[in-house]
């Protein structure tokens, strides 16, 4: 039988690149949180004792950005020179303005419509492969991650420092069903006088074994722990971070399409955010109700207006319906305008620095309105000819 290798990686909070992506968004959720109508787009670089934080800003709110970037850059670890680096002593740069006034003119009309910030295309995706129905490798690397983040910082292994990465590749069978974990790959940073091998010990039993499950790591798995040895140098002092890098760590680990924009640092009018969320939201819906065992969902958008200029729906021959009735049902209980995605979806509060890590989607812990599958029982109505309750 034909047999396909799919696989997902991921990062830690304190992966450049997420480091980042949550001061970009731990800006924005300062600013939201005074103005909820504020209009931003920040971009956040980091790179050996410096950071650099530019963007548009139109808001109400008046926020401390240098304080706001080093309160983050702490929380996550970085809290010294030796962890890649000092919150409070590296030197943090500003460049910040005002939105576009041409921009502005195109996402707040008349009668408060609110029109894209952006063209672009959006994906949603949803599988049943996890109970969190996100595809088994991005699942199990994401999770490895937030684990290596949690014995660092309860102080199971307090030689951890922030950065870390992991990656899971697994075996799936001709009708798309995963089967068999056969790598695992774990780097994290860490202080330079531990022994490797006591590295590479600790890991794979405080971080694999309880992850993933001593059951899945069976004899053709590889396990590789720190593959190069030492991992001593990490942080921006090793490598340079920038806001919206991360995008399949973000999503859906490769395995279901992306459209290419950023989210981290953009407020929900800008619909590189809020329409893939809309996105996941209904293509979640979808297979929760049993309509599907995998479906995508595309949103396109012209900047300026109001409503999508495309909606579709695929499933990969997984529907349990029609193909036709599920997109006539999708369309009929789903409005994704884009004034009634922010509704929907309560995208103008802050939330957005808890999505800047371990990935926007699958997180059920979070409260994420898009997370939810409450609109289940409306489309299994709409399927079946009834109006929905």
């Amino acid at each position: 039988m034909q047999t396909d290798f799919v696989t997902a990686e991921s990062v830690t909070e304190g992966h450049p690149d997420k480091l980042c992506d949550q001061i970009s968004d731990g800006i924005l959720d300062a600013y939201l949180a005074q103005d909820p109508l504020s209009r931003v787009a920040l971009e956040t670089m980091a790179s050996k004792d410096t950071l650099f934080i530019a963007g548009e800003v139109t808001s109400r709110g008046r926020v401390d950005v240098e304080e706001t970037a080093r309160r983050v850059a702490g929380e996550i670890g970085y809290t010294s020179p030796q962890s890649g680096l000092d919150s409070a002593g590296c030197l943090v740069l500003t460049n910040i303005h005002q939105q576009s006034a041409d921009i502005a003119r195109g996402v707040q009309q008349k009668e408060g419509v609110i029109g894209a910030g952006d063209q672009g295309i959006m994906y949603g995706f949803a599988c049943n492969e996890s109970e969190t129905y996100m595809p088994l490798p991005h699942y199990w690397a994401t999770r490895l991650c937030m684990r290596l983040t949690e014995v660092r910082k309860n102080g199971t292994l307090p030689w951890l420092y922030p950065d870390g990465k992991s990656q899971v590749t697994m075996r799936y069978d001709a009708a798309g069903t995963p089967g068999a974990i056969t790598s695992v790959v774990v780097s994290a940073h860490h202080r330079a006088e531990i022994p490797i091998a006591r590295i590479r010990e600790e890991i794979r039993t405080h971080v694999i074994e309880p992850v993933i499950g001593l059951h899945r790591l069976g004899g053709e798995t590889k396990v590789h722990i720190n593959p190069t040895g030492s991992f001593a140098v990490g942080g921006p002092l090793a490598d340079t971070g920038l806001t919206g890098r991360k995008l399949m760590v973000d999503t859906y680990g490769g395995i279901g399409k992306h459209g290419g924009g950023a989210f981290s640092g953009k407020d929900p009018t800008k619909v590189d955010r809020s329409a893939a969320y809309m996105a996941r939201y209904i293509a979640k819906n979808v297979v929760a109700a049993g309509l599907a065992g995998r479906c995508e969902v595309a949103l396109a958008y012209a900047i300026g207006r109001p409503e999508p200029e495309a909606l579709s729906v695929r499933t990969f021959g997984t529907e349990k319906v029609s193909l036709e009735l599920l997109r006539r049902a999708v369309q009929e209980e789903f409005s994704c305008s884009v004034g009634d995605i922010l509704t929907q979806l309560n995208l103008r509060r802050p939330q957005y620095a808890r999505t800047a890590a371990y990935g926007h989607f699958g997180r059920e812990d979070q409260d994420f309105y898009w997370e939810r599958t409450d609109r289940t029982a409306r489309l299994l109505a709409r399927i079946s000819g009834r109006a929905p309750g």
